[in-house]
């Protein structure tokens, strides 16, 4: 099925589950119900609070309704009759969302069974084009997002023109489900977030920490060996910073309430722009000093409503590896280059393989000159024809600000996710009154180019545990291997090897609880731990482990040297 039609097989089966909602409870006050990328929801209003099991009777319901092929009838209001007709029905969302329909549009309603719905549609003939529907959950939802306005109830379902595409797609969900990063997180002990702390905000445990520091050490040092330099900057700033880079203005909303020092305003940080250009003002710079390339793991916060929260994806307080590129619109194109092949050498490490860029170009109100606009937008172009990466074009999709391309990564079970990002800016260097002097003397305004590579920290540790469904390569396993003793005659041996191992620089464990081998062998793996080495009165008298790799299965009797070698071979090559 094309794009267009998979949606409005998916828009058409929210007025199918609306119109078995209404049948069911004719009480129900109805908002929207759209298409989604992976399915569509129906938001309503009614005494009956839904459970998981109501969902089967609606599920039930609508089969019926696809099932007798009910048809859709399309129909035209006046405004005034729109308002009567919805009034007497008692919908008053549908009455606000009218409301929201400019002077002028056609107003036009759709019709299934005893269901009637204010929409612009398409859809399908009739119900029995559907194919295949299944609902997946309930959730609230405020109405219009607004956290002032009544929480409503929202039940989420997909549908495919095939069984078959239904059941693929739900074996999919289920293996994204044994994924979900929440559920891990807390297995594995890697992070947690507390009622008293706040929501959204991220606690580290000592096996995330130890994750996390590892990516930062790696992220650190790929940074410099590609001529990035490394900035600090504060976690507040006063008012008129963030009054200069306009985010008082258009931001507001997204920062926290201000705090008094010294009778002056002071936000904490939503973004660390503004920091890095007063560092690049601290003093006239040459045309021969550029390009700077700075680079930032800073944190900064930003309030996200409550129920936009999900676990690490979407957080209030969080640490962008930011960069920021200052360059001459000579070095641009090359810059730019330099920052995709940058990237694509970084998903490689994490085992990302397929990688796909976004094009966004200018939209109708931009600030900058059209000239730079072009010159950027060309340099974005050919950057990506010269790392040979598949490109779309979101026509008029760019910032107003300044064109961008966004990397999105597929995960290990063929999942997209937004990535990497490279947006010019030719606002902030105005506002800001950037400048350096050119070889002619003159002083000129130079590119600026926002860049991070995995957004934040937490998005992408939270991406990393769904990829690798908790089992870390090598690389960054927090434990890389448990030594499990068969009795305590072989403790002593195993301490000493544990002391050894870790002495050449690996993060071993040894379990000397007086519990059974098998039970030691399900704990650990339990934890995803790359290596068991076992070991029992053969193995000490020989000087070797028994080893089970989580990767190649039984190994065999190895000795610590040739263990250690191995090791480092894998993790000098990130397996």
């Amino acid at each position: 099925m094309s794009e267009i039609s998979l949606e409005m097989i998916r828009h058409s089966a929210a007025h199918i589950m609306a119109a078995a909602v209404k049948q069911l409870y004719p009480d129900a006050k109805f908002d929207i119900g759209p298409a989604t990328e992976n399915g569509f929801y129906y938001d309503f209003d009614m005494e009956h609070r839904l459970v998981t099991e109501d969902l089967k009777a609606i599920e039930k319901l609508m089969k019926k309704m696809i099932g007798r092929k009910v048809p859709f009838e399309r129909f035209e209001l006046s405004r005034e009759e729109a308002e009567k007709m919805l009034r007497e029905a008692g919908q008053p969302y549908k009455l606000e969302r009218l409301a929201d329909v400019p002077e002028g549009s056609v107003i036009s309603f759709y019709k299934s069974g005893d269901f009637v719905d204010l929409c612009r549609g398409p859809h399908l003939e009739h119900a029995g084009m559907i194919g295949a529907v299944k609902l997946t959950g309930i959730a609230g939802s405020y109405f219009k997002g607004d956290e002032k306005n009544p929480m409503l109830q929202r039940i989420y379902g997909t549908a495919f023109a095939t069984e078959a595409e239904l059941q693929e797609y739900l074996k999919r969900m289920e293996e994204a489900a044994k994924r979900d990063h929440r559920k891990l997180g807390q297995e594995l002990e890697l992070f947690t977030f507390s009622d008293n702390v706040g929501p959204g905000l991220v606690l580290w445990q000592p096996k995330g920490a130890y994750i996390r520091n590892l990516i930062e050490t790696y992220w650190r040092s790929e940074h410099y060996k590609n001529g990035y330099q490394l900035l600090y900057t504060p976690h507040i700033g006063q008012s008129i910073l963030w009054e200069t880079s306009g985010h008082l203005n258009f931001y507001r909303d997204g920062m926290y309430a201000p705090m008094e020092i010294d009778e002056k305003d002071y936000y904490a940080k939503p973004m660390n722009c503004p920091f890095h250009i007063e560092i690049y003002r601290s003093k006239l710079r040459s045309y021969r000093e550029l390009p700077c390339r700075w680079a930032e793991l800073g944190t900064v916060y930003r309030y996200e409503k409550s129920g936009s929260l999900h676990g690490l994806l979407r957080v209030r307080g969080f640490t962008q590896d930011d960069a920021h590129i200052i360059c001459t619109p000579e070095q641009i194109e090359d810059e730019i280059a330099e920052v995709l092949r940058f990237s694509l050498g970084i998903w490689k490490d994490f085992g990302f393989k397929e990688i796909k860029a976004y094009l966004a170009t200018r939209p109708a109100k931009a600030v900058g000159d059209p000239a730079r606009w072009e010159k950027a937008l060309v340099s974005l172009e050919k950057a990506v024809k010269k790392c040979g990466l598949e490109c779309e074009v979101d026509q008029g999709g760019g910032a107003f600000y300044g064109p961008k391309i966004d990397l999105k990564i597929k995960d290990a079970i063929g999942r997209e996710w937004q990535t990497t990002t490279i947006q010019f800016d030719f606002n902030l260097p105005e506002r800001f009154n950037m400048t350096y002097v050119g070889e002619d003397g003159q002083r000129h305004q130079p590119f600026m180019v926002h860049r991070a590579l995995f957004g934040s920290l937490e998005r992408f540790f939270g991406i990393l545990i769904e990829q690798y469904a908790g089992a870390f390569p090598m690389w960054l396993a927090p434990e890389q291997a448990r030594i499990l003793p068969i009795t305590e005659n072989q403790l002593d041996y195993a301490k000493e090897k544990l002391a050894e191992l870790r002495s050449k620089g690996f993060r071993v464990e040894l379990d000397s609880r007086a519990a059974s081998l098998g039970a030691k062998i399900k704990d650990a793996r339990n934890a995803r731990i790359p290596y068991l080495l076992v070991v029992g009165a053969e193995e000490a008298a020989n000087g070797t482990f028994a080893v089970r790799s989580r990767r190649e299965g039984e190994l065999g009797a190895m000795n610590s040297e040739d263990l250690a070698k191995k090791w480092q071979d894998e993790v000098d090559k990130k397996l």
